[in-house]
């Protein structure tokens, strides 16, 4: 919302590409929270609409502020770009804990590739827009963007291997729980190599 209200004609002149990307992006994650709503529980619902409704007010103020306190393009773009900045960080950061985790664990299962293949291609995307005219609003947290998510690309490639080590360990782990059965009224012990033997 805020790269929309950034990308405006009476904020940025000349933006047409921010506000329809990120006014599209912004109708995508719309439908995401209305599904995620619809079915997920009451106490989940309640949290989401909340936080969802409080944004909604806290961006609106912002556009209402800057519109009748800030008389220039120049002062408005200002305004709202610092404050993307700041949110876009906090964005491209948020997967910080997971990689966290994944040094920890050694293990990549939580943190999806695709997600972080678009990410990097979202910073480098945006990055290279904001390098001719040069805009630091766009271009600052997209580079620090493609920074994070380049880490997360080489902490994929670093422990992918273990990461299948470690799933495959549990599925044989799984599989080897069984030792007893019942064979014609008896109970046959299974050895983890070889036929089962009556007891």
């Amino acid at each position: 919302m805020i790269w929309v209200v950034y990308g405006l004609p009476f904020v940025h002149p000349n933006s047409i590409l921010v506000v329809t990307i990120n006014g599209a992006g912004f109708f995508i994650e719309l439908i995401y929270l209305i599904l995620f709503v619809i079915y997920s529980d009451k106490k989940k619902r309640l949290k989401i609409v909340l936080i969802s409704i409080v944004e909604i007010i806290i961006v609106g103020v912002m556009t209402a502020l800057v519109l009748s306190f800030a008389h220039t393009t120049k002062l408005r773009s200002s305004i709202v770009g610092m404050i993307a900045i700041v949110c876009n960080v906090m964005m491209y950061a948020s997967p910080l804990s997971v990689m966290k985790m994944v040094i920890t664990t050694k293990s990549v299962e939580y943190m999806p590739l695709s997600l972080s293949v678009a990410s990097f291609a979202n910073g480098i995307a945006w990055t290279i827009y904001a390098l001719h005219p040069f805009d630091p609003y766009i271009a600052a947290p997209n580079g620090l963007g493609t920074l994070f998510a380049l880490i997360q690309l080489i902490l994929y490639a670093t422990y992918y291997k273990s990461t299948k080590e470690q799933m495959a360990a549990r599925k044989a782990k799984n599989t080897v729980g069984l030792t007893e059965i019942v064979f014609n009224g008896k109970v046959a012990q299974l050895p983890h190599n070889g036929p089962a033997q009556n007891k």
